[in-house]
């Protein structure tokens, strides 16, 4: 295999920098195609389509729930999967020499909102001062791109890897992470995993497991001229009720933060996220139901089981408290993301090839964080026992308006990408 010479490093480094302009390019098309859940096969064809210019071995697929349903880590749904894609590029080394690898992001966004509020169109990636904006630029099309991109550098130089690399595009990150299950029960599997979400080019040390789940609340109804007399059950009412006690519960998680090292020093790792609410048929009817759901989170180690009792139980106390909600009580029903926390630990040799590769672009040393965010790096560290480095560019307002990604860091996290690459894989000439 070509020794990673220091001349050679910078022969990466300027291979990255020449293909930025046509990486952003790429960038900003896959931006334009909206991905949302349930209408993300456009990009994930335009995904296949790219990986397949490239040569590599394309599998798109599309996910099916039973083949999955009884795997660790399994979030329960409650939408269709009839056009739930994953497509996945698969680089094969010649010599296999070197060490596999699984560069994942995912393709789906969150939902855009009013779009009154946006600056510009959501799906219009343009450049403002170098940050390109959009839904999805940063989290994370961005980085998915970067993942190809340093691919392509090594390319343009005649150099492949010298292990087998999966470029995976997957769906479900932003509400189960099923579609990164998926790829482990396809089969694909590697030495290590590298996921750059855009939560700044530091490595992710921790990071907490989302939960959610829907509380579902009854009412009486009455005609509202009644409802001064106490005739009726307002349901909304009921709800907001339940919705502050649950602030307790927060508190009580997050002051056990210190039993979890990675926390200790986090301002708030767990939050009770108010994320919808409905409610009520008729302005002039006391309301008859309401429903909340809640995102909330558990730290690495914590039960998901143990943590589900302490939510119903809570909510049941809660409701005793209230004469018709002790009469009628609430419903706690699950829905979406059911995952545990994850700690990166026992990846030596991994974070010594990100520690380099950091180094050498950015000219300083590799800092770490816990956060109270959440990637799909569990699967590969949990149900697969392959380390998950995640670190990735800078991203500004992730789910909320005039989402952006600074286009500096993603240039800087690329280079980091394709240097670790070389690294960890090691090298060998590409086949013409």
């Amino acid at each position: 295999m070509p020794e990673l010479t220091p001349a050679l490093r910078q022969r990466i480094l300027q291979a990255v920098d020449a293909g930025f302009a046509a990486q952003t390019e790429l960038t900003a098309q896959l931006v334009r195609l909206p991905s949302q859940r349930g209408e993300e096969a456009t990009a994930q064809d335009f995904m296949a389509a790219r990986y397949a210019e490239r040569g590599y071995a394309v599998d798109r697929w599309r996910i099916d729930v039973e083949a999955i349903r009884h795997l660790p880590g399994f979030s329960p749904v409650a939408v269709s999967y009839d056009n739930a894609y994953n497509v996945v590029g698969a680089h094969r080394a010649r010599s296999l020499k070197g060490r596999s690898l699984i560069l994942n992001g995912h393709i789906d966004v969150v939902p855009v909102g009013p779009l009154a509020q946006w600056s510009r169109d959501p799906y219009d990636p343009a450049i403002v001062d170098g940050w390109m904006h959009g839904r999805g630029a940063g989290d994370m099309k961005s980085g998915l791109v970067a993942c190809l991109s340093a691919m392509d550098a090594l390319a343009a130089i005649g150099l492949a890897p010298a292990g087998d690399v999966f470029l995976q595009s997957v769906v479900e990150e932003e509400c189960t992470g099923n579609g990164a299950l998926a790829c482990l029960a396809r089969g694909y599997r590697a030495d290590a995993a590298f996921i750059p979400e855009p939560l700044l080019p530091m490595l992710m040390r921790a990071q907490v497991g989302p939960m959610w789940f829907q509380v579902q609340v009854e009412g009486d109804p009455q005609h509202a001229s009644a409802a001064f007399t106490g005739a009726g059950a307002n349901a909304i009412q009921k709800a907001i009720f339940l919705i502050q006690a649950l602030d307790e519960l927060e508190t009580r998680w997050n002051a056990n933060k210190c039993d979890h090292r990675h926390f200790c020093d986090h301002p708030h790792p767990i939050r009770f996220n108010l994320g919808k609410i409905a409610g009520g048929d008729w302005p002039s009817s006391v309301p008859a139901w309401c429903t909340f759901d809640m995102r909330v989170a558990v730290y690495p180690g914590q039960s998901l089981e143990a943590a589900r009792a302490e939510i119903e139980a809570f909510v049941a106390q809660a409701a005793a408290r209230d004469p018709f909600l002790a009469k009628h009580p609430p419903k706690v029903i699950y829905h979406g993301f059911m995952a545990e926390g994850y700690e990166l630990q026992n990846a030596d040799e991994a974070e010594a090839a990100l520690r380099a590769a950091h180094e050498q672009v950015f000219g300083e040393p590799l800092r770490e964080y816990a956060t109270s965010a959440a990637t799909d790096a569990r699967f590969y560290g949990l149900y697969a026992d392959t380390p998950a480095i995640v670190y990735g560019p800078e991203c500004r307002m992730p789910h909320g308006y005039d989402e952006a990604v600074n286009l500096e860091s993603v240039r800087k996290v690329t280079q980091t990408i394709a240097l670790f690459i070389a690294e960890w894989c090691g090298l060998e000439e590409r086949q013409a």
